[in-house]
């Protein structure tokens, strides 16, 4: 599948190789591409004063470039003559493309044909990529802190497997460290294993809390913490199995979350599982003189990459999290092979993965491509970090119950009539749908404010508004009965193929000729590169955007031709019913990549 922008650039590229310009998407109004290759060509004519702040005058190529830019324009009307209604050099410099509406209805078919794969692509074709999301610690509840991670993290796998590489969903626990010694210290001296039983999270959550409070007062606690993690790497006996039992408790209750939000993982290898590796790891770089011994610890300098000391090892020879993280990337590189490596972690930790990307550099382990996806904060209305009104982080799993809850409510006071199973499924379907895209509509470098009326209400750039408008499309083509019901399914292989064509032939694509219509057209024709350009750029927000828009269309173009859903034999009404089909596919395929449900009744 190429797509149009992309062999106009090629096109142009095998033209001028040596020329370094964009192809793009200008405003509306302004053709369907554009390109600044004149405004390059004119720059590498007239010498390096031309600079951009020329670009609205009306003389920017002048009369000698304008007749190179004709023949450009020429040898593109040439090569594009079915596809470009008209290609023009506007007076900015810029030469725009205006697609032929015959070319769009055409492409219309081809992505009916292909509506439940369209975007897919084949771009990591053989190509492994590790995605590290969610990451919570054992022995503290989920909060709000991980929702980001976890839902970008997720987005980002979909749009990976969807481009055809393999991925490798990775949830990395923090199950080691110096705090697994403070829960133990803290066990040790308040704990009731019946009350961990009944309630694991919340009562190990309790004493971890009570020891950094109670080390307020009593800083030898933090000395006694120390203690019990060194004898946890030492394999103590009576530490490591209180710490696999709180491990296990922890797991159990992060995947109940996880089955909530469908949010899945293909290993959930975790901190400890490198413990085995890190004093060998450490005595490696010292005798490569990677690291120095320094005041009892032991770093690696990091000067020449203008970064502070990495430090491996404390005082105490006890690991920390980047001794773990730089035996993760070696163990990952040397089993997966993978081509790139995704970190989803908040932006608090750039400096931890600036000095893990400077050090893979000085193993030599930088051909796989490692990158920090880093985002910002969930903030309450005051702008400061959402917690709960003690000022404490607010549960994952309250926040989703809460999500479906609201939601329940808001489909109750619609007064529709639902079966019991309705009642239950969509006030969850629409309440995590929510959630989810209240999140990943927006650009991840940003904070967000957590705002509940932003997140669920029916209008506007909301995940609710668009499931409503996928349901809406899926009631107009139930209610046309322009397709037979799935019943279908039973007729013999042989004979399906064979009716649908006939079906699809009759149908005219050319009434399908307004304005709006081939606005829309065009817009499904984009979906492909929106995919690519969220795998490129690591982004959530412009998929989202795209759904928005798409959705806006579709309710527009519905309210403002005549009721599909009335019985007719006009040849428009066939060519918009496959129009609407088509959008509606197109609005599951994106929804599905930001792993939202797409309901077919509401």
């Amino acid at each position: 599948m190429i797509l149009m922008k992309e062999q106009v650039f090629k096109f142009l590229k095998q033209e001028y190789p040596n020329l370094d310009f964009d192809v793009f998407y200008p405003p509306e109004g302004l053709g369907d591409y554009s390109t600044n290759i004149a405004f390059i060509l004119a720059k590498q004519i007239r010498g390096a004063n031309l600079s951009p702040e020329r670009l609205d005058k009306p003389d920017v190529l002048g009369p000698n470039i304008k007749k190179i830019v004709e023949e450009v324009i020429g040898k593109l009307k040439k090569e594009f003559s079915k596809e470009f209604e008209k290609i023009e050099v506007a007076k900015n410099g810029f030469i725009n493309f205006y697609l032929e509406p015959s070319f769009l209805q055409q492409q219309l078919k081809s992505i009916y044909k292909n509506k439940r794969n369209w975007g897919r692509g084949n771009l990591g074709r053989k190509q492994t990529v590790i995605i590290e999301y969610s990451q919570p610690n054992i022995a503290k509840v989920m909060h709000v802190g991980h929702m980001r991670s976890t839902f970008i993290g997720d987005t980002l796998a979909n749009t990976y497997k969807y481009l055809g590489y393999k991925v490798i969903r990775w949830n990395y626990l923090g199950d080691w460290g110096t705090q697994f010694g403070n829960l133990i210290a803290a066990y040790k001296l308040w704990g009731d294993r019946e009350k961990v039983e009944k309630n694991p999270i919340e009562t190990l959550n309790k004493l971890y809390v009570k020891f950094h409070d109670e080390m307020k007062n009593n800083p030898e606690l933090g000395e006694k913490g120390r203690q019990e993690f060194k004898k946890l790497e030492e394999g103590d006996k009576k530490n490591r199995i209180l710490w696999e039992w709180f491990r296990i408790e922890s797991i159990k209750e992060f995947n109940k979350i996880y089955q909530i939000l469908e949010v899945k993982f293909d290993t959930i290898i975790s901190e400890s599982f490198f413990e085995k590796d890190l004093k060998p790891l450490v005595s490696e770089l010292l005798d490569k003189g990677i690291a120095k011994k320094s005041e009892g610890a032991i770093i690696i300098d990091l000067e020449k990459f203008n970064l502070s000391p990495a430090l491996i090892q404390k005082s105490d020879a006890t690991s920390l999290y980047l001794t773990r993280d730089i035996a993760n990337l070696k163990y990952r590189i040397s089993k997966y092979k993978p081509s790139k490596i995704l970190y989803v972690v908040g932006n608090e930790q750039s400096l931890h993965f600036q000095q893990l990307l400077a050090i893979s550099k000085i193993l030599n382990l930088d051909k796989t491509k490692l990158d920090h996806v880093k985002f910002g904060l969930v903030l309450g209305e005051d702008r400061k970090k959402l917690s709960s009104r003690e000022g404490k982080a607010i549960h994952m799993m309250e926040l989703v119950k809460e999500a479906i809850e609201k939601s329940r409510k808001k489909i109750e006071e619609s007064n529709k009539e639902y079966s019991e199973v309705q009642k239950e499924e969509i006030p969850k379907v629409v309440g995590i749908g929510g959630l989810k895209y209240f999140v990943l509509k927006e650009h991840r470098n940003s904070d967000i404010v957590f705002n509940w009326d932003e997140i669920l209400k029916p209008i506007g750039n909301t995940g609710p508004y668009l499931q409503y408008t996928y349901a809406r499309l899926k009631s107009i083509m139930r209610k046309s009965k322009w397709f037979p019901p799935l019943r279908l399914r039973s007729f013999r292989w042989y004979i399906m193929p064979n009716w649908i064509g006939r079906r699809f032939a009759k149908i005219n694509i050319s009434e399908l000729k307004s304005e709006q219509e081939l606005r829309i057209i065009k817009q499904l024709l984009d979906f492909p590169d929106i995919i690519s350009n969220s795998a490129k750029l690591y982004s959530t927000n412009n998929l989202a955007l795209y759904l928005y828009e798409l959705s806006s269309r579709a309710n527009h173009y519905y309210e403002t031709v005549e009721k599909l859903s009335d019985y007719s034999k006009r040849p428009e009404r066939n060519a918009r019913l496959l129009l609407v089909e088509t959008i509606a596919a197109v609005l599951k395929n994106g929804l599905n990549l930001l792993g939202i449900e797409a309901p077919e009744r509401i």
